[in-house]
């Protein structure tokens, strides 16, 4: 029997320890998509205990809590953070299967040298020893970030962002790790929300433009992009229910939007016209800003109306939407290829289901202007568990270039959360060494590092364009 997450957790094979131990573990995080608060790195926060860290705003962990008949008062409400810690530890032993006991381990080994199991035995002794470790000034969030290699991170940010706490950091030569913001203009582009207008208001009075039409609003978007750009941002984001398309004449999308500022309901085709138009400006500018686009979608989010009210968003009540026209995704990259003005692009889709069909539409938009120009994302929040990653990167192997893929990401608002890099390479290097020792790769070390340490790392430095010195591969 092998040892509870040992040296060679999740590496089946003598060629998948080869690939992890002598080069994907050796290899930076580069974190180009997160939740994290930049303020806390610019202030350099130190936790006081290891429930501020570990549970405070993780919905992943909050979710599993619910399932196990834990009372709301420990996961979000006014119980000690001792307490809450407890329950979590109680759960948190019994969590067979799920990849939150492998991550929580993992954070356990990597930051506090523990390397037992979490339960409902050990948490005394687990809660004395992670407080004690968080005390010193070696577990500072920047410390944290430090000792997990990482080079640069890519925060997510409104468009009415000030951007200070990037400044500041950039600005503070005793930290050399980049934090750079990534643009999220969802609130911009979510017409259909009640408070549309009153955010509107808000972009007016950061970008300087009063906002009375559709051609205003793209006006303060621009204005606010090349601020964005001139903090070094070269990523957007954009939270999606589906990649839509359904086009409409600029003087149609004009009259859509003046009617919603007047305060109309607007119909559910004039929603989606409006939002085709708006990220078709978004691909055209980030093509001129030579920034690259992130799609997320496949998110139906906050199913319990009684919980949104009382939390609010991002506390644990998503769920996949299987609702992802292919045809429609194909249609939006298809309208910015026409013109040339196709970004570079990583989609994801919340459901897994959606990985062929992706595989299959990378292929129609690929071009010499960069390595795998149209990617797939890595699996993300409900997959990212060691069956969601392997399948999404055997079906890109099959249907486009494995190798040119640009990893993972941590898609997290934890700064203990950089084990997860190490948790997807893991994987990646057992599914590579299983090809190999199945003979249908060669053994060619040579090759085999550098698509292993071009994953880990190096393809994401390449395709993003960050100044930062790729990895030199050990022999």
């Amino acid at each position: 029997m092998k040892a509870f997450m040992d040296k060679d957790f999740l590496l089946s094979t003598p060629t998948a320890r080869t690939l992890f131990h002598g080069y994907a573990e050796k290899t930076p995080v580069l974190d180009y998509h997160c939740h994290i608060n930049p303020r806390e790195i610019a202030e350099d926060r130190q936790f006081e205990n290891i429930t501020q860290v570990w549970l405070g705003g993780d919905h992943y962990k909050w979710r599993f809590m619910r399932s196990c008949g834990v009372d709301e008062r420990f996961i979000t409400g006014d119980a000690s953070d001792k307490e809450k810690f407890f329950k979590w530890a109680e759960v948190i032993g019994k969590a067979i299967g799920n990849p939150l006991h492998h991550w929580s381990h993992l954070e356990l080994q990597r930051y506090f040298g523990y390397t037992g199991a979490l339960n409902k035995n050990t948490a005394e002794e687990v809660w004395n020893l992670c407080n004690a470790k968080l005390a010193e000034p070696s577990m500072s969030v920047r410390n944290l970030i430090k000792q997990s290699n990482v080079t640069l991170i890519c925060t997510t940010d409104d468009p009415i962002d000030s951007l200070e706490w990037h400044q500041a950091i950039a600005a503070d030569d005793t930290f050399d790790v980049q934090v750079l913001p990534a643009w999220r203009p969802d609130k911009a582009m979510n017409i259909e929300k009640p408070d549309y207008a009153d955010y509107v208001k808000k972009l007016s009075a950061a970008s300087g433009t009063d906002i009375g039409s559709f051609a205003d609003l793209k006006k303060a978007l621009t204005n606010r992009m090349e601020f964005f750009a001139s903090r070094k941002c070269s990523v957007s984001d954009h939270g999606l229910e589906f990649v839509m398309f359904a086009p409409a004449a600029d003087e149609e999308v004009e009259a859509i939007f003046t009617k919603r500022l007047s305060g109309e309901n607007l119909s559910r085709e004039e929603e989606l016209k409006f939002k085709t138009a708006f990220m078709v400006f978004m691909g055209r500018e980030c093509n001129r800003l030579n920034w690259v686009m992130q799609l997320h979608y496949g998110c139906k989010r906050d199913n319990n109306k009684k919980m949104y009210a009382k939390l609010g968003p991002d506390t644990g009540y998503d769920c996949i939407n299987n609702h992802t026209p292919s045809a429609q995704l194909a249609d939006f990259l298809n309208a910015l290829a026409e013109t040339d003005e196709l970004p570079k692009t990583i989609i994801y889709s919340l459901n897994p289901a959606d990985n062929e069909y992706i595989g299959t539409i990378l292929g129609c938009f690929q071009d010499s202007s960069a390595v795998a120009k149209i990617q797939q994302g890595s699996a993300w929040w409900f997959n990212d568990n060691k069956i969601g990653m392997k399948n999404q990167m055997l079906s890109l192997a099959n249907l486009g270039n494995l190798s040119g893929f640009v990893g993972m990401l941590t898609d997290s608002r934890s700064f203990l959360s950089y084990t997860r890099h190490e948790y997807f390479r893991r994987i990646m290097c057992d599914l590579i060494g299983e090809m190999v020792e199945n003979g249908e790769f060669p053994e060619d070390m040579d090759i085999l590092s550098e698509i292993v340490t071009d994953i880990s790392y190096n393809n994401a430095v390449r395709y993003f364009g960050f100044d930062l010195e790729q990895n030199k591969v050990l022999h």
